[in-house]
């Protein structure tokens, strides 16, 4: 067992950062978590506290705050020795009782699968990073030694730890530019996933070290009196790529090892900002550059912060070796990222910094967070964000932008603002109308135009690729079907109360609020607004609600109307019920017309109650409608057409056509100068016959104009048959 990782002294030497008073609220840290954890052992065999001691080793390395340190003593606590969050706030305080509950996983909670559990932990993590960031550090801190102790843990359990560490942890480490973490946890996630591929590649690597060794000195003797030469104060560091880095690099290119040439590369370390770009033309002039192979990433930061020119030379022999050059602080900031603001603290560079490195991305999940409930949904959009290339864009007043490799003018417009996106119409790339579904490429210049009725449209959901457009689009669309939902929830009720005798709906005020709740109680739903959105999306039965409604006024002696059932079920016999739900197409969300039948104004239509899709709307004579009428009688309810529809209405149509040249033209003519707007057409994929069908989806006002529009069409040559598709008519 060794005994002095579990000491106090481990942690102490480097602690030299802090003052005496924080060393000793660290030491108190210390103590109490050695008191929990007594008697617990690692898998190693080592005591528990090891583990503690390493995170905080960890941490102290990143420069980290008392606090943090402290947190990461007890991160363990309450999850494994049944220390409570109240405890902790009483004796280290709330701050850091804080950064350990954002530490604890939901044990306490019941989850139905293993990978809901795992969203809602990394849910409840992240939230609490975006609040502060150290939780995450401590976070990552914690599962860095866990990586390096995978090898004590039983081999079953390698694979899953190993690829959670690859998918989620280095992402985020390289998202905070933790680059040395980053770095680590996948060299260890691959040791541990793929043994042998490890082994080889370790073994090519070693070879490929002791062969080439000659060439790399040659090349730091050449750098370093190029330097020298030039007065130019540098330090020069050897860099090799991970085993992980190669691996991919030869997965994804479909290389072997032997093709694989920046295996080896050098940083430059320089005074100052413009020594990178001096530096850069000392290297040029020793050395030939690859084309193509040169990167700024000082003129134009990483998303994470991260900042150095890249460019690759070809060294002698033809190896090529690849060189980064950068001042000490964009090294700190390269390899600590988001540690690195700690380092700042003195400064006022501090401000700037925590803007930079990004803390504006984790800002960015508590905007999620507000539009999302869901945790394995939280999670995808957050996994969607972790993909750390990006695009950077201007907008028309010059300043950068930077979105996801594969990000469209839509998530642009999100990325400024969330009413621009809401209210985005139209967009313009260096000038240039484009469709919003259009993907962006570095250097772009883009101009979102909006307009104040636009509405964010469920198709964008296809081709968005940020987090937090997805959660913006999603929030609005639930917002918005379920306010439409509980309108026609009420409309539905109340038809339903004046076939039982009820002329209206008891209201919400203090006299029937008893009422309600009972009601409430025997539907199980949380308010009168939920019940209403639940009969509107037919996950209620309007009647069975009504039948409960009416007996619990009986009770209380509010008897029904027998009058008014006795006209009610004669009008509904004549089809003319007053309680009727009416259609002007206005309904969006919460109304849908099918498409195995497209009514259209006119038609003779029925109302179908989806369980939880709204209100179906079938034309009478549908094959699909009279099934499942059949099936369910008691969800279909009446329906009619408003005297004047506000919007088409689309339905389909079959044009049979002989084949000639400019009949499609002909056909799209007729249809335009009839004002049916063509919204789809799909012609037949067989060689050219006589006579072809073409099949459009049109847009009509209702069924004369269909008609009219039909009679046009008759009219036109080379038109042999027109007839209205719908397949499930009857």
């Amino acid at each position: 067992m060794n005994a002095a990782a579990a000491s106090f002294a481990a942690l102490t030497a480097r602690l030299d950062y802090l003052d005496a008073a924080e060393v000793e609220q660290v030491r108190r840290a210390y103590r109490f978590a050695d008191e929990a954890h007594l008697g617990q052992m690692r898998a190693s065999g080592e005591p528990y506290i090891t583990h503690p001691i390493a995170v905080a080793a960890q941490c102290a390395e990143w420069k980290l705050d008392a606090q943090a340190l402290m947190a990461a003593l007890l991160h363990d606590a309450i999850e494994d020795c049944g220390v409570t969050k109240p405890d902790l706030i009483e004796r280290f305080g709330a701050p850091v009782a804080e950064l350990v509950d954002g530490l604890t996983k939901l044990d306490k909670l019941q989850f139905n699968t293993r990978e809901e559990s795992q969203a809602e932990s990394f849910r409840k993590m992240l939230l609490a990073m975006a609040r502060d960031v150290r939780v995450i550090l401590v976070k990552l801190a914690d599962r860095t030694h866990n990586m390096r102790t995978l090898s004590d843990v039983p081999r079953e359990k390698w694979s899953r730890i190993a690829s959670e560490t690859l998918d989620i942890y280095a992402p985020i480490a390289h998202r905070l530019g933790l680059n040395q973490t980053y770095r680590e946890l996948q060299e260890l996630s691959f040791r541990h996933l793929q043994p042998w591929r490890w082994q080889v590649l370790n073994k090519a690597v070693s070879r490929a070290r002791s062969r080439r060794r000659d060439i790399i000195q040659k090349v730091q003797r050449d750098v370093e009196a190029a330097f020298e030469q030039s007065g130019l104060q540098v330090r020069i560091a050897g860099r090799e790529k991970t085993l992980y880095s190669i691996y991919r690099k030869m997965d994804e290119k479909h290389l072997s090892f032997a093709q694989v040439t920046d295996i080896y590369g050098f940083r430059v370390i320089v005074p100052g900002v413009i020594d990178c770009y001096t530096a850069l033309g000392v290297l040029h002039q020793l050395y030939k550059p690859v084309p193509g192979r040169f990167k700024d990433h000082i003129a134009i930061p990483k998303v994470n912060g991260y900042q150095s020119l890249h460019t690759t030379l070809v060294g002698p022999s033809g190896v090529n070796v690849e060189f980064q050059l950068r001042t000490e602080a964009m090294h700190l900031v390269a390899e600590s990222g988001v540690a690195a603001h700690w380092l700042y603290k003195a400064s006022d560079l501090a401000a700037d910094q925590s803007d930079r490195l990004g803390t504006k991305w984790l800002q960015s999940l508590l905007d999620i967070q507000h539009e999302t409930r869901d945790a394995a949904e939280f999670w995808d959009h957050v996994k969607i964000d972790l993909f750390p290339d990006a695009v950077y864009v201007f907008t028309p007043k010059s300043q950068i932008i930077a979105v996801p490799r594969g990000a469209t003018v839509v998530d642009f417009a999100y990325s400024i603002h969330s009413d621009v996106g809401d209210h985005t119409v139209a967009a313009r790339i260096n000038g240039v109308q484009v469709p919003l579904r259009t993907e962006l490429k570095n250097g772009d210049v883009v101009e979102v135009v909006t307009a104040p009725v636009s509405a964010p449209n469920p198709a964008w959901l296809g081709f968005v690729r940020t987090g937090r457009a997805r959660s913006k689009i999603r929030h609005h669309l639930k917002t918005l079907k379920q306010t439409e939902s509980q309108e026609l929830g009420v409309k539905l009720l109340a038809q339903a109360l004046r076939a039982e005798g009820l002329e209206k709906l008891p209201g919400d005020g203090e006299e029937h609020r008893s009422i309600w709740e009972r009601l409430l109680r025997f539907t199980g739903n949380r308010s009168r607004e939920e019940l209403l959105t639940d009969i509107g999306l037919g996950k209620r039965i309007a009647s069975i609600v009504a039948k409960r409604l009416v007996n619990l006024l009986a009770e209380r002696g509010e008897k029904p109307d027998q009058l008014l059932i006795s006209r009610e079920r004669y009008t509904a016999h004549e089809n003319v019920s007053q309680g009727e739900v009416m259609l002007d197409g206005s309904e969006n969300a919460s109304v849908q017309f099918a498409s195995c039948c497209r009514p259209v104004p006119g038609d003779r239509i029925l109302g179908y109650l989806g369980r939880g899709e709204g209100l179906v709307v079938h034309a009478e004579d549908c094959a699909v409608a009279r099934r499942l009428q059949h099936k369910d009688p008691e969800r279909f309810i009446t329906v009619g057409w408003s005297d004047e529809p506000v919007r088409p209405f689309e339905t389909g149509l079959q044009v049979t056509v002989g084949n000639g040249k400019g009949v499609l033209a002909r056909v799209a003519a007729a249809l335009a100068s009839a004002e049916a707007d063509i919204t789809h057409v799909v012609m037949d994929d067989e060689k050219a016959q006589d006579a072809t069908d073409l099949k459009f989806l049109v847009a009509v006002r209702d069924r004369s104009h269909l008609e009219a529009a039909m009679r046009t069409l008759r009219r036109t040559p080379s038109v042999m048959r027109v007839q209205r598709v719908r397949p499930g008519a009857n």
